[in-house]
């Protein structure tokens, strides 16, 4: 009963977004602050590295209680695929700042700036999907409110199979 309790329901796909993007967007302002403090003490590369590492275990600790409503720890599955994602993301906006800089010899500020943030979002958008549909697919598919009928023992086997049938095509979904 009181696991029941503490288990809250799923958010929607719009509130869920607009968590991520607090949760994710707080955790990405106060890395970029903490990368310069921490790289007049060491290289920038190591600085870089070290608030990446911290940041995304703390992004996943947040998404997992808050954003996708388990109001749980995260498990380590999660905390790696969600470092993959990362990973990947982070990878998506290096290589359209190396596009960049093939293009344009000298690019300003500014178009850095929009680049990299564009990068960014489109990265940050696809990061939402993989972590809501992936990550923490499996407790969207737990908390999801469900219908319970009794059924006589005789027909088990088929409700059994009627079941895993609707529980496939949810997770398809």
């Amino acid at each position: 009963m009181e696991t029941a309790q503490r288990q809250q329901a799923a958010p929607g796909a719009l509130t869920a977004f607009a968590r991520f993007v607090l949760c994710g967007g707080g955790v990405g302002l106060a890395s970029s602050f903490a990368v310069v403090a921490l790289a007049s003490w060491m290289p920038w590369v190591l600085a870089n590295a070290l608030i990446t590492a911290v940041s995304t275990l703390l992004a996943t600790e947040l998404h997992a209680r808050f954003t996708f409503g388990a109001g749980r720890h995260a498990t380590w599955r999660q905390h790696a695929q969600s470092a993959g994602s990362a990973a990947a993301a982070y990878a998506v906006t290096c290589v359209a700042m190396c596009v960049l800089h093939q293009l344009v010899e000298a690019p300003g500020a500014m178009v850095e700036q929009v680049v990299y943030l564009s990068a960014s979002a489109l990265a940050g958008i696809a990061r939402f999907a993989v972590l809501r549909l992936v990550v923490f697919a499996r407790h969207l598919a737990q908390t999801a409110p469900t219908a319970r009928a009794v059924i006589p023992c005789s027909s088990m086997g088929r409700a059994s199979k009627a079941a895993d049938s609707v529980v496939m095509l949810c997770r398809t979904a």
